[in-house]
């Protein structure tokens, strides 16, 4: 029987720092590369698992406070870190998984992002 679960009071953090409070949405998209290992006699192409390039994209309302969304993200553009994402707040089980993305790249940090309401 399907069941429609509503995911409320996620966990969201970034290089050990929780920024749930300032967090509006999180995907993570899990993505393995398909290597070709087709042979010769092969009737089709075929593929194998290579290496994970996994993606995270987070909408972060732009706190300027200390221990906030800048001043915890300014520092980390360019560099590697671990973003860990769990559904709900309480501990990682089975029915709360939590997904870490470790050695993650943190390639841009919109500074200013503005708009009406």
């Amino acid at each position: 029987m399907a069941t429609t679960t509503y995911l409320g009071n996620a966990k969201v953090l970034i290089a050990t720092v929780d920024l749930s409070d300032q967090c509006k949405s999180a995907t993570i998209t899990r993505t393995i590369e398909a290597l070709e290992s087709s042979a010769f006699g092969s009737t089709n192409r075929v593929y194998v698992g290579g290496m994970e390039n996994s993606t995270f994209t987070g909408e972060f309302m732009m706190s300027y406070a200390a221990s906030e969304t800048y001043a915890t993200l300014k520092d980390l553009v360019g560099t590697a870190v671990t973003i860990v994402y769990r559904p709900a707040a309480g501990a990682q089980t089975a029915t709360n998984p939590g997904f870490e993305l470790v050695s993650t790249y943190l390639g841009e940090l919109p500074v200013l992002s503005m708009s009406l309401g």
